[in-house]
């Protein structure tokens, strides 16, 4: 893949944000950054492969994102601790 994608992100991401410690919103940034160049880096999970819906570990926290490969978009869903992020629906 070549070229940058957009990243954009679901309102619903401002609110997982502030439960988390800066600590690790500081890494969190850094590796959502990283899937504007490489969506599918490695360490990345398909979770869904009808939503295309993917996921990237950082520390005790879990990355949900889906990728739009039409329109070079990366679209992060919800960012949640590791026991809650599978937990209810993130539709």
């Amino acid at each position: 893949m070549s070229g940058r994608f957009r990243l954009e992100y679901r309102p619903s991401v401002a609110k997982d944000l502030r439960i988390i410690d800066s600590q690790y919103r500081k890494l969190i940034f850094e590796k959502i950054n990283r899937l504007s160049f490489a969506p599918v880096e490695k360490g990345s999970l398909k979770i869904d492969s009808a939503k295309k819906r993917y996921r990237i570990r950082v520390g005790i926290y879990r990355v949900i994102y889906r990728i739009n490969f039409d329109d070079r978009i990366v679209i992060v869903e919800a960012i949640r601790h590791r026991k809650d992020v599978y937990r209810g629906e993130l539709d």
